[in-house]
């Protein structure tokens, strides 16, 4: 193949900062994971660019010990946007079903959510299977009415996801406070969820990659990409060309220029990690919260009883660069939760503030990218990140292994 000027797919990625402030997981170990600093061959049958969660998934699922698999990233593994994750594997989708219903029809906002919960029970699967490490823990969600949906809202939602074979509670304000203590006009429980450390398990995610035969490689960028029906080629950052037969781009909110989408932003958003400083309900411990606001607060407990919260999004993509707010943006999460809980919380331990992606409709953009043959990708993940990764592990899977995914329509890029 003649590769001429102007031939690719534009230049690299848009560089983000990915974080600002200290995540609480970076004391994480994750410094054993193996990889190299240049590729040990030429061609592969699947490149993945990116070690995050998402390209953690993706090599998972592909490497087979059979197909020749590569994991790229321009930083050391396990140190970009993953870093910045609360990790609630929550199925519930940032859109409500009955809203989602309205925008592209209550079919596929059911398929949309369905799969999201099949999503979840499919990564408990993986860990248990795998025994990664992970601190994960299968845990119930509270969605505590607010400004964006009140009690009358609620009780439909409940309704609609009750006949969508979802599993959802309606609670009533007085049977809230009774039960949770909270002083809300209502709220639906739901299953399933769950929580993690989202560092481990990327870890542990491409530690078992690796042991099927996957490579590592670290650091090194992608500059280019040149796809055809037979073929894609990667110029990198050391002049040196890669071929594949397919590409698979997690770049996660560094997306590369020509894959920008118009459904497709990036906002900011701010986290804590902090400890209470009296006894908290013992419901906590099983429980993700978050709330029908804009932006909507939500919080969890670590196992060793750390409040892991966040919230205050705003959409100008560059606003979590501010140090100043990231002080700000963090006192006010917590002065929420401890006017809701009822509940005074020491000095935070760990601050920090990340870009993520969003969509208008809450879901991911997720398959096949356009007039770019044999290359796949997964994008703007909301406030359900790990989980829309997981699915865009198995769809983009599929896809590369000549299959139908019975969903890839829902979140197709085009």
């Amino acid at each position: 193949m003649v590769w001429k000027k102007g031939d690719g797919m534009g230049d690299e990625t848009v560089s983000r900062k990915l974080h600002t402030g200290t995540s609480t997981w970076v004391d994480t170990s994750t410094t054993h994971l193996p990889h190299q600093k240049t590729p040990a061959k030429r061609f592969y049958d699947v490149i993945v660019i990116g070690s995050g969660i998402s390209g953690a998934l993706s090599a998972y699922t592909l490497a087979d010990g059979i197909r020749s698999v590569l994991v790229l990233d321009k930083r050391t593994p396990v140190t970009g946007s993953t870093l910045a994750s609360t990790a609630m594997l929550q199925h519930e989708i940032d859109v409500s079903l009955t809203d989602l219903s309205t925008m592209i029809g209550a079919e596929k906002a059911a398929r949309a959510w369905r799969r999201s919960a099949k999503a979840v029970e499919t990564l408990k699967d993986i860990i248990l299977w795998d025994n990664i490490d992970c601190d994960f823990q299968v845990k119930d969600t509270i969605y505590l009415s607010g400004p964006e949906m009140g009690y009358r809202a609620m009780k439909r939602e409940t309704a609609l996801r009750c006949k969508q074979g979802l599993d959802a509670q309606y609670l009533t304000g007085s049977e809230l406070k009774e039960k949770y203590g909270i002083d809300r006009t209502a709220a639906i429980v739901s299953k399933p969820s769950a929580s993690c450390n989202p560092a481990q398990l990327t870890a542990g995610l491409l530690k078992r990659a690796l042991a099927k035969g996957a490579e590592l490689v670290s650091p090194l960028e992608v500059t280019d990409i040149l796809a055809t029906q037979e073929e894609v080629s990667l110029r990198l950052s050391d002049k040196r060309k890669l071929t594949c037969r397919h590409l698979v781009i997690a770049t996660g909110y560094e997306v590369l220029r020509k894959l920008k989408n118009e459904n497709h932003s990036i906002i900011s958003t701010w986290a804590l990690t902090a400890k209470p400083k009296s006894p908290v309900p013992t419901w906590m411990d099983q429980t993700l919260v978050w709330e029908a606001d804009d932006p909507y607060l939500y919080f969890r407990l670590t196992r060793d009883g750390y409040l892991i919260a966040g919230g205050e999004d705003e959409e100008f993509k560059k606003s979590h660069y501010n140090r100043k707010k990231l002080h700000e943006k963090t006192d006010k999460i917590l002065r929420k939760i401890e006017s809701l809980l009822g509940i005074e919380f020491n000095t935070p331990d760990y601050r920090w503030a990340a870009p993520f992606g969003t969509t208008m409709t809450g879901l991911p953009l997720i398959g096949a990218v356009p007039k770019e043959p044999n290359v796949y990708t997964a994008m703007g993940f909301g406030g359900n990140g790990i989980t829309f990764s997981m699915i865009a592990a198995e769809i983009i899977t599929k896809l590369i292994e000549g299959e139908t995914d019975e969903d890839q329509d829902i979140f197709a890029l085009n």
